[in-house]
């Protein structure tokens, strides 16, 4: 199958000739900001963001959180324009890719999820224009059209529900404009990505305001396909999205949206450390010069030997409706959301060309979320300040998959339900001028439940169901400590909820067992937010202590019968701990430097039962039968001890219409294990990254053209790695995702606005 083909192409040009031709895009009306970022900039002393950390409205710098905000200006000149990229820009974030978005994994301040299940929550949660994203898959599915991302770390249950034990990423998409406006861009680089995207924004009446908008990238990729020339480990992605705002009396605001993806990727996972003594599953003639033809073992490889072509077909369709009725008092509002995810997946298991083991694994994904939030807000300005809500959510997932035919055959038949109800709040209370008092709780319920059949051993089939109450709270004080100095100290408890280990190897022994319990955590944090020079400087700084108990990941567990297995459990505790630092400097109108660094000493403080990588030895630490290690005292995954990210920008006046631009973007991250195993093939040493980009615009940024260069030092690195020590009859086998800056390549963004 041709993964990347033109189906996209096709429907992106009808999709966008259609809006374009409903005249909601105008070309005779002069430009508007289409970000808080850029109109902010046009104030020479002002560096106010605004926020909705905490479900209202509020300068950034005056959160009681640690909180990173990402402007669309910031996501372009540092390069992200896909959600895995975010990990780019914020120091406390890694996101590790794997073969499909279902298996990606994000973490902040070293914690996230390590399991592969498609019912267990991640650590870190995902929202999108208030809506929280019930399946991470549909996170990575798009990241276009962006006012700003907020990034909040540390455990945010109580305010966003029980999957934001370790953070929340909250996404805001751009929104009407006071006057007619339009935008056109496109983007090509030296190594086959192009694309292009546009939007039009403006009011219909006094009271109606609309915003449409589309995306399309097409990358082929940076990995070649021996077997059929092909480029692989590329994308396709097509986004289309439309918004409503409507304002039919002065204390009622309804906003409905609506937004289509149609996307594709392409997989090839090169061989990079191959031992001369690997043979394809143990079959002594499947030599490495049989199994990978013509390829290179080096960590610069590029290269596969794939006869079946792997990747990922998906689309999603997602509608919601606010609504926001000023009461006086306060402001009552309500969120409804529905969204339908659809994937087809397949790999080339055996990652080869031999035809006697062409073994494949295949599946689809289907999901259907729903949720609805009431939230009652009190003005901001007031001693005492409140939000309270109530919150439903219903998820329903179906997957089928199968694998074979020569190995490692499984044929099977899941569903999964997840709901949760909820009711939660928060309160400030000025005590006196400058200080706050600050409360919060959330009290639920979880329900799970599943069935799994298994086709292929005769069809057994297995369901069961299971429900559980929690609590979260969160307690504060807040100083003004002078005008534009700020210090918080929060103590906060986070739930992340229980699961059934739907996958390949379920049966009666593991429906017996019952659910893997939840995932709690709690967290301090001492912060301190200041500006200084006409708030042109801004330096914030937030110390960090967090503990997680029961921790969600594989494990050896005795089940009922008295045997041991390895499946999701409850493995133990870990803790991360330590200081981040960002900060902002207006040097000049033309001159800015934003930045931030993140020392995080995390450390796994109790797993006994850990599993042992492909090839450990007992002098290495496995043991016992089942083998197993102690994993206590080791990092966690993905879990850097030093990460920073630093941009600037330069835009002299170079005459009356004409303004240059330069800007620079580095990131660095000390050396981390993308498995929690501790496994040395799947480490990534430090490693940095630099951008850089030169180009001309209007003053007032009707139009721009800009040429950047990306990893501009071509420095080698992987988004991640994978053992295939068993596959390989037990001898050395490395293989490796490659980032999309893999190799150093160059391109051109241009943009007219109108």
């Amino acid at each position: 199958m041709n993964l990347l083909g033109t189906t996209i192409l096709a429907r992106s040009a009808l999709f966008a000739s259609a809006l374009l031709a409903s005249g909601q895009v105008s070309a005779q009306i002069a430009p508007a900001p289409e970000t808080a970022e850029q109109a902010t900039a046009q104030d020479d002393t002002s560096t106010d963001i605004i926020v909705t950390a905490q479900k209202r409205e509020e300068r950034v710098q005056d959160v009681p959180l640690a909180v990173q905000v990402l402007t669309g200006d910031t996501l372009q000149a540092q390069g992200v324009r896909q959600f895995a990229d975010l990990t780019k820009a914020s120091p406390s974030l890694v996101i590790k890719p794997s073969e499909q978005p279902v298996n990606n994994s994000i973490s902040i301040r070293g914690i996230g999820t390590f399991a592969f299940s498609p019912s267990v929550e991640p650590s870190v949660a995902v929202q999108i224009d208030d809506v929280p994203v019930q399946f991470l898959a549909r996170a990575f599915a798009d990241l276009s059209d962006i006012e700003r991302v907020e990034i909040l770390r540390g455990p945010q249950s109580t305010l966003y529900g029980r999957s934001a034990s370790a953070g929340l990423i909250n996404i805001v998409t751009q929104g009407p404009t006071k006057t007619l406006t339009g935008r056109v861009a496109v983007l090509a680089t030296t190594d086959d990505e192009y694309g292009w995207n546009f939007a039009g924004a403006g009011p219909i009446t006094d009271r109606l305001g609309f915003r449409v908008s589309g995306n399309f990238d097409k990358f082929r990729g940076n990995v070649d396909n021996l077997f059929n020339g092909n480029k692989v480990s590329g994308f396709e992605t097509l986004s289309l999205k439309g918004k409503l705002v409507w304002d039919p009396t002065d204390t009622l605001n309804l906003t409905a949206q609506i937004g289509y993806v149609d996307g594709q990727t392409t997989i090839g996972r090169p061989f990079i450390r191959v031992s001369p003594n690997a043979r394809l599953r143990g079959v002594a003639a499947n030599t490495p010069a049989v199994f990978a033809p013509r390829v290179s073992f080096t960590d610069a490889n590029q290269s596969v030997v794939n006869n079946i072509d792997s990747g990922t077909d998906y689309s999603d369709t997602a509608v919601s409706l606010r609504a926001s009725l000023d009461l006086g008092p306060a402001t009552l509002m309500s969120i409804t959301a529905y969204d339908k995810f659809k994937q087809f997946d397949i790999l080339d298991q055996d990652e080869s060309a031999i035809a006697s083991l062409d073994n494949s694994q295949f599946g689809t994904f289907r999901t259907k979320a729903f949720s609805q939030e009431f939230r009652l807000i009190s003005p901001g300005a007031d001693r005492f300040r409140y939000t309270l809500g109530l919150f439903y959510s219903n998820l329903e997932l179906t997957r089928d998959f199968t694998r074979g035919p020569f190995f490692s055959q499984a044929r099977w038949y899941a569903t999964n339900g997840t709901k949760q109800y909820a009711s939660f709040g928060q309160v400030e209370f000025d005590l006196v001028k400058g200080t706050t008092l600050i409360g919060g709780a959330r009290a639920g319920r979880g329900e799970i439940d599943y069935t799994f059949q298994d086709i292929l051993n005769g069809n057994a089939r297995f369901a069961g169901a299971d429900s559980e109450t929690f609590e979260t709270y969160k307690a504060g004080l807040q100083q003004q400590v002078a005008t534009d100095v700020m210090a918080f100290l929060t103590y906060a408890t986070g739930h992340k909820g229980q699961a059934y280990d739907i996958g390949t190897g379920f049966n009666l022994l593991r429906q017996r067992t019952g659910p893997v319990q939840p995932e709690t955590s709690k967290d301090w944090q001492l912060g301190l937010k200041s500006q200084f020079l006409d708030r042109r400087v801004t330096l914030n700084v937030t110390l960090f202590d967090t503990k997680f108990d029961n921790f969600q990941a594989q494990g050896i567990e005795t089940l009922p019968d008295g045997t041991i297995n390895f499946r999701l459990a409850n493995v133990g505790k870990l803790r991360t701990r330590g200081v981040e630092l960002e900060s902002s400097v207006r040097l000049a109108r033309a001159f800015n430097i934003t930045g931030g660094v993140t020392y995080n000493d995390a450390e796994i403080t109790s797993f006994p039962f850990g599993q042992c990588y492909p090839g450990q030895t007992v002098a290495q630490g496995c043991v016992g039968t089942p083998s197993r290690q102690n994993l206590a005292g080791f990092r966690p995954a993905q879990a850097p001890e030093w990460k920073a990210a630093v941009s600037g920008d330069f835009t002299p006046h170079l005459t009356d219409d004409l303004d240059g631009l330069l800007q620079a973007s580095a990131t660095y991250q000390s050396k981390i294990n993308y498995s929690i195993s501790q496994d040395p093939q799947n480490a990534q040493p430090k490693y940095t990254i630099v951008n850089l980009s030169a180009g001309i615009r209007h003053p007032e940024r009707r139009w721009e053209i800009v040429a950047f260069v990306n990893n501009v030092f071509d420095k080698q690195y992987f988004s991640n790695l994978a053992n295939s020590f068993g596959n390989q009859g037990n001898a050395l086998a490395t293989q490796s995702y490659l980032p999309r800056d893999f190799r150093r390549y160059g391109g051109v963004r241009a943009s007219y606005n109108f």
